[in-house]
């Protein structure tokens, strides 16, 4: 069975207005139904038990004067008597009836065995004239054996349960169609701000920039928190894509100057013959652009791959060796730029992925190195189950215009640190306290700069 053949598959077909406001239609209907059924029932039933008691009375009196040879009492008004003998022969019967027995053979036979007949003649709906509700017994008397019918009419009582049914009818037809109609306004303006929504995200699709939904201020509701709901996220795609648009721009720029430093080294050294040192100069010089090259898309790629936590692996392991095996690289090139090196870590176990921390650390050295002057200290700790790392160095410090984009992809500072580096360093240190779970700032002190790098251990 597809889906569009299983039972309901039509109404999930519908507009969602189209649905609240038929099951709004059918809710009332049932509730409706219900309730005139119960007020049908508790007015025939008072009306049933006047007719009853007027017609066991008007029976009684009748019984009483059969059984007393006496003249048969007037019954309420409308009220009729028959008097029958054992083969069913008219005795004694009211002049509406004087021609026309009121029983049954069958139930005249169950009358003659000793039941008491309750029966009504004609019916109310359709309407049906000379309705009548009887009731038969069997009396003994002295002249022998009769049978006794008294009969009260029922055209009151049908009448008062026909125009009852006729109002109730009209009554719950006008609340079901006024239900229905606030049902179906409610809908519509319930859902007139998502149908807006709809149409800005349309809209947005369609290529319009800067869009926001109209979302009103002085509402809390559930489709105003989808409104804001909506807003951020326009906002965060807003910012992605301009993230996505100013990484191409930058990583063609930054791709584009090895490119062509190697095209015009080529060209030279084709423009005329070159001796063997020289041709060696510009192979030299073409590798270290092609290195440049490879280090800028490794690191575009480890920003990519931790694009997602799930590519985090955390293991135990010791915050000094982890602190030592990120700082042991650059200690012949510290030496070389007369740098002190200092490093302070805790010697206890951390749960962190070494695998990203280690070259996470070991850049903030390397930029250390390359933009400061003086020692380079590097401080690790555990406090509150939190793993710290501070890296200092003795430098000029970031620009205060900087530090707001440090760690933004191919954010430079000026001349003061800017070198061979491609920008991605801080924006990787960044995308790994990300990745675990925490933070990485940058900041000035009153000797030079300090990168801390916070997380979760």
């Amino acid at each position: 069975m597809t889906p569009a053949d299983r039972p309901g598959a039509w109404f999930r077909r519908l507009p969602v207005v189209a649905r609240l406001v038929l099951a709004v239609a059918v809710t009332m209907s049932l509730v409706l139904i219900g309730a005139a059924g119960l007020v049908y029932w508790r007015v025939e039933t008072a009306l049933d038990q006047q007719l009853n008691d007027d017609l066991t009375a008007y029976g009684r009196s009748l019984d009483q004067a059969v059984r007393a040879e006496a003249e048969l009492p007037p019954g309420p008004s409308g009220s009729l008597q028959q008097v029958l003998d054992t083969r069913g022969r008219i005795v004694s019967s009211s002049d509406a009836v004087r021609h026309r027995p009121l029983l049954t053979p069958a139930e005249l036979a169950a009358v003659e065995r000793g039941a008491t007949l309750r029966h009504d003649i004609g019916s109310l709906l359709p309407i049906t004239s000379d309705t009548l509700r009887l009731r038969a017994r069997q009396v003994t008397a002295d002249g022998g054996t009769r049978i006794v019918v008294a009969a009260v009419r029922r055209g009151h009582r049908d009448e008062a349960l026909r125009e009852l049914l006729a109002q109730l009818g009209i009554a719950s037809g006008l609340t079901l169609i006024a239900a229905s109609y606030v049902g179906y306004r409610t809908a519509r303006a319930a859902l007139r701000p998502v149908e807006r929504y709809r149409v800005g995200a349309a809209t947005l699709a369609g290529g319009a920039q800067n869009l926001r939904l109209d979302v009103p201020a002085d509402r809390d509701d559930e489709i105003t928190r989808l409104g804001h709901t909506l807003n951020h996220m326009l906002d965060r795609l807003e910012a992605s894509a301009e993230r996505e648009r100013r990484f191409v721009a930058d990583a063609s720029h930054e791709l584009r100057t090895p490119l062509t430093l190697m095209r015009a080294e080529v060209d030279v050294a084709l423009h005329r013959p070159r001796s063997a040192e020289e041709l060696t100069e510009t192979l030299r010089s073409v590798d270290a652009e092609v290195q440049r090259l490879i280090d800028l898309s490794n690191a575009l790629l480890d920003l990519e791959e931790l694009g997602s936590t799930g590519h985090i692996t955390r293991a135990p392991v010791r915050l000094a060796d982890l602190v030592d095996t990120a700082v042991s690289p650059h200690r012949r090139t510290a030496e070389r730029a007369g740098h002190g090196l200092h490093t302070d870590a805790d010697d206890t176990t951390v749960d962190v992925d070494a695998r990203w921390l280690v070259p996470a650390i070991g850049n903030l050295v390397d930029n250390a190195l390359r933009h400061g002057n003086g020692s380079v200290r590097i401080a690790a700790a555990v406090h509150d189950g939190r793993v710290r790392v501070r890296v200092t160095d003795d430098g000029p410090g970031f620009p205060p215009e900087f530090l707001p984009r440090a760690f933004d992809r191919f954010a430079r500072a000026e001349a003061s640190r800017t070198g061979r580096g491609s920008g991605l360093g801080l924006a990787f240190v960044h995308a790994v306290a990300t990745a675990h779970g925490g933070t990485a700032q940058a900041d000035n002190t009153e000797h030079g700069a300090v990168v801390t790098l916070e997380l979760p251990s």
